[in-house]
């Protein structure tokens, strides 16, 4: 049994690996300040004593000591707090940055602490607006340091940054994760994302708003290959990356829009309004390196990951 922290465990793909690992037999410490995470999401976890939920921001340090039988050794640790989506990250800028700055120095140092392997939730918005389509791991990306976005996106750059000099410093085990639009059951309903805006809407029966004319593509990725790609990033030997995880498969946000609102049966308008600053025009990973060091590639389809996000919405509808 490893003993594994996941911050941000209460949060959307979080609370899925949360879940996963303690199927795999793991011992689970889910960290999350709850601003964007929900106890909803991890309330079926809180009676395995295996699981164990603290609310903590990490931009304050972090001193762990196990509540049951135990040395008190973390042996992984999943970063993943951080908003994610432009509502959230954009809502408090400055905090957005000390989570991936303060915050990330807080989780490296317990990784050393604790001798523990480090697994870093970067991002696509690491390669900007990308004048390369679609994205390798070796493109720089396009990315403006004073645009709304830059608290995020340059966040995520100074965080990679910082596991990389922490491995060359002072001999942590990291591996940075690259990861793609993902979508699935246990989205915010408010997080301002294509998916989750364009069910939401058309279950409401309200226009099915897209910005800009919707010619702008995406690769969606479901939440249970994500997790699954992390577990095997996190678990493979001497592997720091960076590795896209992603789907291949490109839609244009129009595409997505009338895929929900024919699987939704909405009648809902799909109008059109202006495009957000900076906002990407293309997002499509290339896979090569998940593939060949991780033998990884998603498997579901994306009229098979909507099917069951929908029918997720619909329930909390």
């Amino acid at each position: 049994m490893k003993t594994i922290l996941v911050t941000g465990g209460a949060g959307f793909i979080g609370s899925h690996l949360c879940e996963k690992l303690l199927e795999q037999g793991d011992y689970v410490i889910c960290l999350d300040n709850l601003f964007t995470g929900s106890t909803e999401n991890i309330q079926h976890l809180l009676q395995n004593k295996n699981f164990e939920f603290v609310k903590h921001d990490i931009i304050e340090p972090f001193f762990y000591k196990r509540k049951n039988k135990g040395d008190g050794r973390i042996d992984q640790i999943y970063n993943l707090a951080c908003p994610a989506s432009p509502v959230h990250y954009q809502f408090n800028a400055i905090r957005t940055i000390k989570a991936n700055t303060i915050g990330v120095i807080n989780m490296l140092g317990l990784a050393r602490k604790h001798k523990a392997r480090f697994l870093q939730a970067s991002t696509s918005e690491v390669y900007g607006d990308p004048l390369v389509h679609p994205q390798p791991e070796s493109y720089r990306g396009n990315v403006t340091t004073i645009g709304p976005r830059a608290c995020y996106d340059e966040g995520k750059r100074v965080a990679e940054t910082l596991c990389f000099d922490y491995n060359r410093q002072n001999k942590v085990d990291i591996c940075v994760v690259r990861i793609f639009n993902t979508y699935g059951p246990k989205m915010a309903l408010n997080d301002g994302r294509v998916v989750s805006n364009f069910i939401m809407q058309a279950l409401q029966g309200k226009d099915i708003t897209i910005y800009g004319d919707g010619s702008q593509t995406r690769s969606f990725c479901y939440v249970d290959d994500m997790v699954h790609g992390l577990i095997l990033a996190m678990n493979k030997k001497n592997f720091k990356g960076p590795v896209n995880l992603g789907n291949p498969d490109e839609f244009t946000v129009l595409e997505l829009a009338k895929k929900v609102k024919v699987f939704t049966r909405s009648r809902s308008k799909i109008v059109f309004k202006q495009l957000p600053q900076d906002d990407p025009k293309q997002r499509k990973p290339i896979i090569k390196v998940a593939l060949k060091e991780l033998g990884w590639k998603p498997i579901v389809k994306l009229k098979n990951g909507l099917s069951h996000t929908i029918s997720y919405f619909e329930k909390i509808l």
